[in-house]
């Protein structure tokens, strides 16, 4: 199952208590103070992986909480911090905070990292409070509430090329035949319902990544159809291939198909317009092609 988009729930750790501790010496029944500081609390990590394609795992777990940090000890010992909560995305995942909109992290390198939510301070122990006036302090601080936030995952593929169009106009069929991706095949509309992804081989030992993305409806930059979905998987490319129906066997003229998704492309990401753009044109072999 391919999901590129999710919300999810994050709880960094709490930072561990300091304590009120005095040291205990013979002969010296109450001595100066001893109390350690807190460890600091997890905090959320996420990390890309280069084998995920998709934000499937996050679709069953929904709210993450890191551990908090470990108190403090007498014989002023801190706490142990605690180990960060690590999550694992796949490449090309944009992390935005719910409430705000903002974007929090863009990942897209194998390894890249991005602490999302923060984990809290340890709290210091009586040790840290100690004065001249003051030399036994009786009071330590509690931890520091790690940060908590809902986020926004958001896939957008890192694709060389691009496949567009309209449905059912061939731009499964390419992909399987300069590629070795075996993408869902039909003569009905709407048979590709997720991207598809295909690394082309050139003859001089290159070799690139191409999309084939589901096909595009007028009104897709409002939603229609499959719309913004997978629209947002078009950002990345470098090329756009847009495959174009010259027979007209669904009652629409060929000019009016590279038209209407050239609109829906510039009106979802006027940056668009810009992008190199290969036009390809399928089902030359049939009758209605020769009008």
């Amino acid at each position: 199952m391919f999901v590129d988009q999710v919300k999810i729930s994050l709880k960094a750790g709490d930072g561990g208590n300091g304590i009120t501790a005095y040291r205990r010496e013979k002969y010296v029944p109450f001595g100066g103070p001893a109390g350690g500081d807190g460890g600091k609390g997890a905090s959320v990590v996420f990390e890309v992986d280069e084998g995920l394609r998709t934000l499937l795992d996050f679709r069953y777990q929904r709210h993450f909480k890191a551990s908090k940090g470990g108190n403090g000890q007498s014989s002023n010992m801190h706490g142990k911090n605690a180990e960060d909560l690590v999550l694992k995305v796949p490449p090309g995942t944009i992390i935005k905070n719910v409430e705000t909109d903002e974007v929090l992290a863009d990942l897209v390198e194998d390894g890249q990292r991005a602490v999302v939510a923060k984990g809290g301070r340890g709290g210091r122990g009586n040790s840290r409070f100690a004065t001249p006036r003051n030399p036994a302090p009786d009071f330590s601080e509690k931890g520091e509430p790690g940060e908590e936030l809902d986020v926004s995952l958001e896939l957008k593929l890192l694709a060389d090329v691009g496949l567009v169009g309209f449905p059912s106009v061939g731009k499964s069929t390419l992909l399987s035949i300069v590629s070795k991706a075996k993408p869902k095949i039909g003569a009905y509309h709407f048979t590709t319902i997720k991207p598809n992804l295909g690394v082309v081989s050139t003859p001089d030992q290159r070799s690139f990544v191409m999309a084939d993305l589901p096909g595009l409806i007028e009104g897709a930059s409002d939603g229609v159809g499959l719309g913004h979905q997978f629209l947002r998987h078009v950002e990345r490319t470098k090329v756009i291939v847009h495959m174009i129906d010259m027979s007209g066997s669904e009652g629409r003229e060929p000019i009016e198909d590279y038209k209407v998704i050239n609109q829906e492309l510039a009106a979802y990401e006027q940056r668009l317009e810009d992008r190199p753009q290969i036009v390809v044109a399928n089902k030359m072999d049939l009758p209605e092609s020769q009008d």
